[in-house]
């Protein structure tokens, strides 16, 4: 008996003759189940293509959320930093303000009688390091926000109804120029040993305006070898304050009343000086004391 097999026969157009193709029946299974699987592998790769595309599509859109929640931490780590350093600030400046008022807070006390914060030459106060994010750094600046506030309140009260007493005290700047020497310990220019610098020392342009810092009356015109000419001023309930090294007197005598603002003598270097600068003290009941915790003006 022959072997089954399958004739294909081609017929041109022209039917000039005609082929005839045979195959076996083992040539039309084995080409049945190889078809079968090309069908099965290109299956398998499409399929495997697809999932890599798709996972890739993944790590795309996870890298882009992730690259997009590191810029929202940065900024959110940035923001609770400028709020702390905000905060911290208007702490120092509410401190400033509970010390002019005589408010007796124990820790506003025990702040400056050890020095409290540190000082550079610009009078800027020290920062830590930025917080971490975290809800319990959110809630300590929430807290010492209130905390502000109540105190704020209590000075507000206060001072309205002593509104005489805050002309009377201290709180801006003898001149504009650039603080060269704060108040403490320092090596003395003149001889390179440490001596204590009883206030601030502000360099400014020959001539620039010395204004007095508190509403006062003059108590004293001076011209000696330290402090050059200067000028002392009582604004009441103990508190003086001294302008040295000036160029020129503006008041003319002892006695006199001025008003914070007013000027009372130009820039010089007059005295024991480098340079033309104004030196400024301020005295409690006969004491020096940092003349930077009194400024308010930023």
């Amino acid at each position: 008996m022959g072997k089954k097999h399958l004739s294909l026969i081609i017929v041109p157009h022209d039917k000039s003759g005609y082929k005839t193709l045979s195959f076996s029946e083992r040539f039309i299974r084995n080409a049945k189940w190889g078809g079968i699987a090309l069908a099965v592998l290109f299956l398998v790769v499409v399929g495997d293509y697809i999932r890599i595309r798709i996972n890739g599509i993944r790590s795309v859109n996870l890298a882009m959320e992730n690259a997009q929640q590191k810029e929202q931490l940065a900024q959110y780590k940035s923001s609770i930093g400028l709020l702390q350093r905000q905060i911290q600030d208007f702490d120092g400046y509410v401190k400033k303000l509970n010390l002019m008022a005589g408010i007796k807070s124990p820790d506003v006390l025990k702040e400056v009688g050890q020095g409290g914060r540190s000082y550079n030459a610009m009078g800027d106060q020290t920062l830590p390091s930025l917080p971490n994010p975290s809800q319990g750094n959110i809630n300590t600046l929430q807290e010492k926000a209130v905390d502000i506030q109540k105190n704020l309140n209590t000075l507000t009260d206060f001072f309205q109804s002593q509104e005489s007493r805050l002309s009377s005290t201290p709180t801006i700047y003898p001149t504009i120029g650039m603080f060269t020497s704060g108040f403490g310990w320092r090596d003395d220019p003149f001889t390179g040993k440490k001596t204590f610098h009883y206030g601030l020392d502000i360099a400014a342009a020959m001539g620039n305006p010395i204004m007095a810092t508190a509403d006062g009356i003059v108590i004293a015109i001076n011209t000696d070898k330290m402090l050059g000419r200067s000028v002392q001023i009582s604004h009441g309930l103990g508190t003086v304050t001294i302008y040295g090294h000036m160029s020129k007197f503006v008041v003319t005598h002892v006695g006199q009343k001025v008003k914070r603002g007013e000027i009372i003598g130009e820039v010089g270097n007059s005295g024991k000086a480098i340079g033309p600068h104004v030196h400024y003290e301020i005295h409690i009941n006969g004491t020096a004391v940092n003349p930077y915790l009194y400024i308010l003006e930023e």
